[in-house]
């Protein structure tokens, strides 16, 4: 059991809602609560589904199907969420601009560059590493629906607090901002690190 909440802390910790909200600020300002839910739900069964497909076929996936080495994603992963980290710290949440389409395309846009990530895909094969595939599955899909859930929640709370002190939510936005830019260029710095060290350790 404690395994299973351990795993489960793991991917919940890379999602982490209360920084990832700071990127869809702009969806969650442009849609009502209704249209947020439903989108954000779908992001969410997107996102189950593919960390369940990386659980259960782990570095398979890699090493069978795409017949290359885990150790190049994690390296190409990582330069890929420094950029992201780069571009966010300078341009705060006006850089994902792709978040900026028509709502029916929103839900893709949110589960691949925001809950998708090397990071979360990489959580998913360590998962499926310790437990089978229904326990891992389960875990997984425990994590991404409490996040949504957490999500959701804070919607609700910023349509509250927006109207009376808007300044206090551009605050939280900016200081989020710096936040969530820190901790996505240090988990990408440590998935090149881990990157090249297992290369390292084949020769």
């Amino acid at each position: 059991m404690t395994d299973f909440i351990q795993s489960t802390a793991l991917i919940f910790v890379l999602l982490n809602p209360f920084l990832v909200v700071v990127y869809l600020i702009d969806v969650m300002q442009k849609l009502d609560e209704k249209q947020f839910s439903h989108v954000l739900i779908r992001a969410g069964m997107i996102s189950s589904a593919v960390f369940c497909f990386f659980a259960i076929l782990g570095d398979a996936v890699f090493s069978t199907i795409l017949q290359t080495e885990f150790a190049s994603f994690q390296i190409f992963g990582g330069l890929m969420f420094l950029v992201i980290g780069f571009q966010f710290f300078f341009s705060g949440p006006s850089s994902i601009e792709i978040l900026r389409g028509e709502s029916e395309h929103l839900a893709g846009a949110i589960a691949m560059p925001v809950l998708i990530g090397p990071g979360t895909i990489s959580a998913s094969i360590i998962i499926g590493k310790r437990h089978d595939a229904i326990t891992a599955s389960a875990s997984v899909i425990l994590a991404v629906f409490s996040s949504v859930v957490i999500m959701l929640l804070l919607k609700k709370v910023h349509d509250y607090v927006r109207p009376r002190w808007e300044r206090l939510v551009q605050r939280y936005i900016e200081i989020g901002g710096r936040i969530i830019a820190l901790y996505v260029g240090t988990i990408a710095v440590d998935m090149i690190m881990q990157g090249v060290r297992t290369w390292v350790e084949k020769f």
